[in-house]
């Protein structure tokens, strides 16, 4: 059987919501590996990805964009196969009409870990450069700065009501970087 025809087209998935009423990702997708498209909540595609464990990779992306993470159709596979997966992202978004944003230039937003000193505040951004302070007191800054995103992260989610444990890596944090451990 050719790889074309284990593609499922995107408009026949349903689609189901990226919480559920408990404020809980689906847990169908643990482990799983798939490929997945991310909707906003006017069920406008914002991206499309594969992954290994399909749940975990809703996770990271939920933290990195929870203000696009609405609505999913995920398309899981048996075995690990780049070929296949590959081609089932590559035909869901060419059969989108319309260029995906996180597969163009926001895709470094839903695939690496959030850059702290992107998002620091002017003040924040004066302290970290001060050449007064030594290395370690930088360091200080960029951490605290960390937090303040991370809190501003964990708001939107509560506002959302997601309930799912989320921890973020406390050494990444060192790093200027932002990501789930």
């Amino acid at each position: 059987m050719s790889v074309e025809n284990l593609v499922t087209p995107l408009a026949d998935l349903e689609a189901i919501p990226y919480l559920d009423a408990d404020g809980m990702l689906p847990q169908q997708f643990s482990g799983k590996i798939g490929v997945y498209a991310i909707f906003g909540e006017d069920k406008t595609l914002q991206y499309v990805g594969y992954s290994r464990d399909t749940f975990l990779s809703l996770k990271q992306h939920l933290i990195r964009q929870p203000r696009l993470c609405y609505w999913l159709k995920v398309q899981s596979i048996d075995r690990p196969n780049r070929t296949l997966l590959e081609e089932i992202r590559s035909t869901w978004i060419q059969g989108n009409g319309a260029p995906v944003p996180g597969n163009q230039a926001d895709q470094s937003k839903w695939e690496q870990a959030i850059d702290v000193k992107a998002a620091m505040t002017d003040e924040e951004q004066a302290q970290h450069q001060d050449p007064a302070l030594d290395e370690r007191s930088q360091l200080k800054v960029l951490k605290n700065a960390a937090r303040r995103l991370e809190a501003e992260i964990m708001e939107i989610l509560n506002q959302r009501g997601v309930q799912e444990p989320l921890r973020f890596n406390p050494k990444l944090k060192e790093t200027g970087l932002l990501d789930l451990k």
